[in-house]
């Protein structure tokens, strides 16, 4: 049997396999380098993270460091869902960031200060985090060969018979031999729901009129440069700008400089097409655009392939320095695979060539990996540079590897299906939790390039119209191919039904943080400067100042002998909201710094003192004692950071028969401990 590999043609979707490179390498070459000391940038600067920000944030190498294998996939989840999570978190990843040549202000100099403003999720659902760093695979022909265990009578296709449910756990596991537990993949594939006609007659003993047979032409063989020629053959092989064409003379390159889409094409296809032959490369060809052809496809057929000509390094030497137009020659050779824009091969040998990929496909370039040896089967179409002989690629297999592709698939109707699966540590399996967008759907939205670049538009209606019948309170997870700021990614958002609509509901929420540079390093700064606005019913007011007067009944009052909040008996009044010991009011939203009331509250607490010294002595209780304590009940994480004074700075509003505004600075000198430092009310007097 002839040998032939097929390429499963998703649109939309293809393999990516990213390496990230060290945006921090460059710093490497800067030994001894220490730039002009006198030039600075010190800047105080607002910023929000973009889309990219994430992405680089992932891919900076000291931050995939710093997540080593265990948060690994977290880090990487952050650069494609765009928010940080409990175990990724701003304020530990961001820093690395902000020296990053990807950043914008990465120049700037000690003593600047950047607030960045950034996404974070409280626990997001298991399934959620994992998905944003799924990887993606679309099934080759191979694929669908070892699926139906056979090579001469397959689908490239899975069937009611062989079914998607049953082989492809075992596929992945041939595919990604190193997977680890909590791997996702989103798998792309062809489903078709009838099975296909391995032949044996039309069942109706012959007697139906059959349909007219496909003529091949037999001009190919002949042609030359600048000729007119119809020709009627069959799809061989597929590249990204174009197809051979065979028919039972030859074969030659259907090259399109422009609207050709290679997931709209398939091998085995009978085309009619007129065009103009001309050469590039000394290859022969019909080229053109799309509008320049006059094609149209017949039906389908199974590829018969010629017997391949093997080439050695000799012939490739030759081959390079060629002269003469030639037709596209089905050839095989063994090779060693040089990967990076291009994909070229090393052959045993050749002195000055190397063998090349001509035009490949996304699924064609994701097959091979660098300095592995595959055995390469493909139509030889031009010469580049005297160098490279470049094929249209049919088959490639590594030298080591599984079965070889020996046939052409039977056609049967198919579509485009994606579906996510999960490793468990032990086995691949499909994972039903996430509803996934499919082909047909992106279609259906009239989005060409099968992602979503407005998902918080799309998804409410998408699941609207797929769950007719939803209750209140269902909920779902969508996941989806995002397109934002050029680049796409995986994104999984859940969704719950309030009775009319769905509702997004994936607990992100916009945070700030500031990070200072110190030493020539970025932290985080923790400075946290805190309004609390006077007036009635003011939530912010209300929390601090309660979080006062508590700290005042548990101290003073309880020492004291008072048995309730609302005792009324010493300093905090009988509301259980305000007290005298220093006049903070959880009602009012001030400080009430009245002595009168202060002596009515308490006149035990006040014997023998003039307004005065009632006045100097709740300033100094409020600064030195209750907002403290306040503070440390309210914000038992704050913490020092060596090198750095964190101070937290209160504006509050005061009474005393007509109000004013002050500010007082805290300092922080111990975990969940706070020290007063200053207060304008001082420089006031």
């Amino acid at each position: 049997m002839k040998k032939n590999l097929l390429y499963s043609l998703l649109a939309g979707a293809c393999l990516a396999s990213v390496a990230s490179c060290d945006v921090n390498a460059w710093n490497d070459k800067l030994d001894g380098f220490e730039g002009d000391p006198a030039a600075t940038n010190k800047q105080a600067v607002e910023y929000t993270l973009t889309a990219a920000d994430y992405a680089n944030l992932a891919a900076n190498s000291d931050n995939i460091a710093k997540a080593g294998d265990a948060l690994s996939k977290q880090l990487k989840a952050v650069g494609t869902q765009h928010y940080f999570t409990n175990e990724i978190s701003a304020k530990e990843y961001i820093p690395n960031f902000l020296s990053d040549p990807d950043f914008s202000y990465f120049t700037l100099s000690d003593g600047s200060s950047i607030k960045i403003t950034y996404n974070t999720a409280a626990e997001m659902p298991e399934d959620v985090v994992a998905f944003g760093s799924a990887t993606e695979y679309t099934l080759i022909g191979e694929d669908y060969i070892l699926a139906w265990d056979d090579d001469i009578e397959y689908a490239e296709a899975f069937t009611p018979s062989v079914t998607a449910k049953a082989t492809l756990p075992a596929l992945l596991a041939y595919r990604f031999p190193d997977a680890e537990k909590g791997d996702m993949i989103v798998v792309n594939y062809n489903q078709a729901y009838e099975e296909p006609d391995f032949g044996g007659g039309s069942g109706s003993g012959g007697d139906e009129p059959q349909p007219p047979t496909f003529q091949k032409t037999s001009v190919l063989g002949t042609v030359a440069v600048d000729d007119v020629v119809e020709v009627a053959g069959v799809v061989s092989a597929i590249c990204n700008r174009g197809f051979i064409l065979t028919d039972n003379s030859g074969s030659i390159l259907v090259y399109y400089s422009s609207g050709f889409t290679a997931a709209d094409w398939t091998v085995g296809t009978q085309v009619k097409v007129s065009g103009t032959v001309s050469a590039y490369g000394t290859g022969l060809q019909i080229s053109g655009t799309a509008e320049d052809y006059t094609v149209s496809i017949e039906g389908t057929e199974k590829v018969a392939y010629p017997a391949a000509k093997v080439l050695t390094g000799a012939d490739f030497d030759a081959a390079a320095v060629r002269e003469g137009n030639f037709a596209p020659q089905y050839c095989q050779f063994t090779a060693t695979a040089a990967v990076s824009n291009f994909i070229n091969f090393n052959v045993e040998g050749a002195e000055a060539s190397q063998g090349s990929i001509y035009q490949g496909t996304a699924e064609q370039k994701a097959l091979f990996a660098d300095g592995v040896s595959y055995t390469i089967t493909g139509y030889l179409v031009s010469i580049s540079s005297k160098k490279y002989v470049n094929f249209v690629l049919v088959d490639a297999k590594s030298v080591a590897a599984a079965p070889a592709l020996k046939d052409a698939p039977t056609f049967v109707p198919y579509e485009k299906v994606t579906a996510v699966y999960a490793f468990d540590g032990n086995k691949w399996s499909a994972n039903t939790s996430i509803d996934m967008v499919q082909p047909s759907d992106y279609e259906d939205m009239d989005q060409k390039y099968y992602n979503l670049s407005d998902p918080d538009f799309y998804l409410p209606i998408y699941l609207k119209e797929k769950y007719p019948f939803a209750r209140e309170e269902d909920s779902k997870l969508v996941g989806y191919k995002l397109y934002k700021s050029g680049a796409t990614s995986f994104v999984c958002d859940e969704y719950t039904f309030d009775g009319t609509q769905w509702i997004k509901n994936t607990g992100v929420i916009e945070e700030s943080a500031q990070f200072v540079r110190t030493g020539g390093k970025w932290m985080y700064n923790p400075n946290v400067e805190i309004t609390l606005p006077a007036g009635k019913g003011i939530e912010i007011s209300t929390l601090y100042y309660q979080a006062c007067v508590d700290w005042v009944y548990e101290n003073i009052d309880k020492p004291l002998g008072s048995t309730g909040i609302k005792d009324g008996n010493f300093y905090v009044s009988s509301y259980g909201n305000n007290e005298y010991y220093c006049g903070t009011s959880a009602y009012q939203g001030n400080v009430d710094l009245r002595p009168a009331k202060a002596r009515e509250q308490y006149p035990a607490g006040y014997e023998g003192m003039d307004d005065d010294a009632i006045l100097a002595l709740m300033k100094k209780r409020f600064t030195t004692e209750v907002m403290p304590g306040a503070l440390a009940a309210i914000h038992p994480d704050a913490a020092p950071i060596d090198g750095l004074d964190v101070i937290y700075t209160i504006n509050f509003g005061v009474y005393t028969g007509s109000s004013a505004t002050y500010t007082a600075r805290f300092k922080v000198v111990a975990p969940g401990k706070f020290e007063f430092v200053d207060c304008t009310w001082d420089a006031a007097e």
